[in-house]
């Protein structure tokens, strides 16, 4: 029997047997609550109206209250008539209740009517105790069967427990051995189940499958040419350029988009020396210089992005070379066998960077005229000719004014972004004076040091050499240095500035008393956009970003110290 026969088997009669203890359950429990409120509503009501109508019969039934009391219990008892024999005696009781009234003064009609309601006690008592023994009965025979379809869902629970995991997990632990042992080149093992279920089928399955591992193993031939097609197809369908060399720079493969990027054919490539090739083709020789030359092979490189022309159009690849090493069996150090060149097609997203900086430069430029519009228009409204102006309105005048310098100070560093991205950015590079660049620097600063009341502290050596810069250019680094040192120090804190001398270079330093930078951060901050979490949002994140261009354009460094709670210096360096 198959296995998912018995499994629904066994689990729909346990289901089933669950679903009929839940109906038994259900159907006792309606009918034990039936006779109870059989005998709440019907038989008590009456005794609750009987013994009323004592209690009237005890006081002056003479009097109103008494005389109404008994009248209203004995309509509702005449309303709450439920068993046999219970009419007759309380339509007697009625007629009872009538001499009663005529004769209030007749003792012999009061008992007559006392015996009226200990009758329909009586009956409605002998009622409660039949009706009470057929609930006990009820729950006798709800109890048997509760009992009895629990026991058999029971019974198939446990059958279900003791026998499903062995039925299951044995043969899949013969299962795991055998494939334990063809892992291990033992393909002579069979697995060998006796039932007729899935594990048979997949014995049988797994037993054609070692058969046919068994006869590839004696072919090591076919094996050895199976993997070579999967190979070489694996690689043909690769959309990015690869290239295959030995450990002698002998090209071994290329795939159809490699053939289609050099521009050869294959029998001019495959089993050429790279060196060869090289020789006859410009683009190879690109590729192959890192192989080529003796100081870099057999290295992992990366290199700037190629532009290549292919898929006619103008294209750009990241070139990698991946060392391909293996350790030799009976041997401990790694041996180089080869290398692989790999060509990323990188044209897609430097279409977005050149569409993106386009963009930029685009509404920055458009974005200046406004701004300088608003700002000549601040102007205007400043000077007394035009009309005076209160307090609240030189507050917001003053307000239009700083964020109109805001803008235009984020426009700018947009716009040299953007310049630095396509290469328009022109550097004056010349024999600059240091001192000059800081004089800059600190005149740019001043005003917005002394609204912090922050101290700007000055350690300059003697005699120092002049640099190779782009006055402005470092001048413009140097201020935002000094900008974002006075926008995280607390008010009437300290700035210091060192340039020191050295050999061959001149080193300025920026260093503040503010809260410092994380760790994490720090080799961040110098990234394009990125700010600190939880700092000011006041700049846009290009402020660094910038400068570190425009100091490596320069041939110089600029790198941070920083620690938590003590603040942070920045440095740069430029070629003396």
């Amino acid at each position: 029997m198959k296995i998912k026969v018995k499994l629904t088997l066994g689990v729909g009669l346990l289901f089933f047997f669950i679903i009929l203890l839940a109906v038994v359950g259900t159907v006792y429990i309606n009918a034990l609550n039936k006779d109870t409120q059989n005998i709440l509503v019907a038989n008590y009501n009456t005794l609750d109206y009987s013994r009323n109508m004592l209690r009237a019969l005890d006081e002056d039934i003479s009097s109103p209250q008494s005389s109404k009391k008994f009248s209203d219990n004995l309509i509702k008892q005449q309303n709450n008539i439920t068993e046999i024999g219970e009419k007759e005696l309380t339509d007697k009781l009625s007629l009872d209740f009538i001499s009663v009234k005529n004769n209030p003064k007749d003792s012999l009609i009061f008992i007559v009517v006392r015996k009226d309601l200990t009758d329909i006690m009586f009956l409605n008592m002998q009622a409660i105790e039949r009706k009470s023994n057929i609930a006990k009965q009820t729950a006798t025979t709800a109890t048997w069967w509760v009992a009895l379809t629990g026991t058999l869902c029971f019974l198939i629970a446990f059958v279900l427990l003791i026998k499903l995991p062995g039925n299951i997990a044995n043969p899949i632990k013969e299962l795991t051995d055998s494939i334990t042992q063809i892992a291990g080149n033992n393909y002579r093992e069979r697995v060998r189940f006796e039932s007729r279920n899935e594990f048979g089928e997949l014995a049988n399955a797994f037993n054609v499958m070692a058969q046919k591992l068994e006869e590839y193993d004696n072919s090591k031939l076919s094996k050895i040419l199976f993997e070579k097609k999967r190979i070489e197809t694996l690689i043909n369908k690769m959309h990015d350029p690869v290239i295959g060399l030995d450990e002698n720079n002998t090209i071994l493969f290329a795939n159809e988009e490699a053939f289609k990027v050099i521009g050869s054919k294959k029998e001019d490539i495959i089993g050429k020396n790279a060196k060869d090739v090289a020789l006859r083709n410009d683009l190879v020789r690109n590729l192959m210089h890192d192989l080529i030359s003796k100081e870099t092979a057999s290295k992992k490189t990366e290199v700037k992005p190629l532009k290549i022309f292919a898929d006619d159009k103008e294209s750009y690849f990241d070139k990698e070379i991946i060392d391909i090493t293996i350790i030799p069996t009976g041997e401990e150090s790694a041996k180089h066998i080869g290398s692989v060149i790999v060509l990323r097609n990188i044209t897609p997203f430097k279409e977005l960077d050149f569409a993106k900086t386009n963009f930029i430069a685009t509404i920055s430029h458009e974005l200046k005229t406004p701004i300088s519009t608003i700002k000549a228009s601040l102007q205007l409204l400043e000077n007394n000719k035009t009309g005076n102006t209160n307090e609240e309105q030189k507050q917001l005048i003053d307000s239009i004014k700083e964020d109109s310098n805001r803008l235009l100070k984020i426009i700018g560093e947009l716009l040299k972004l953007s310049q630095l991205e396509t290469g328009n950015i022109q550097l004056n590079i010349q024999q600059s004076d240091p001192n000059q660049v800081l004089q800059y620097a600190l005149d740019a600063v001043k005003v917005q040091a002394d609204q912090k009341q922050i101290a700007i502290s000055v350690f300059a050596d003697e005699g120092l050499h002049t640099v190779k810069a782009d006055t402005e250019k470092t001048a413009w680094v140097l201020i935002n240095l000094l900008t974002n040192a006075i926008r995280y120090s607390p008010e009437k804190n300290k700035i210091i500035i060192e340039v020191k001398k050295h050999t061959d270079c001149v080193f300025f330093s920026v260093k503040d008393f503010g809260k410092g930078i994380e760790n994490q951060y720090r080799e961040k901050i110098f990234m394009r956009y990125f700010q600190i979490p939880g700092s000011s949002k006041f700049g846009t994140g290009l402020g660094l970003a910038i400068s570190k261009e425009f100091i490596e354009a320069q041939g110089g460094k600029i790198w941070v110290e920083s620690e938590l709670g003590e603040g942070s210096t920045f440095f740069f360096s430029l070629n003396a």
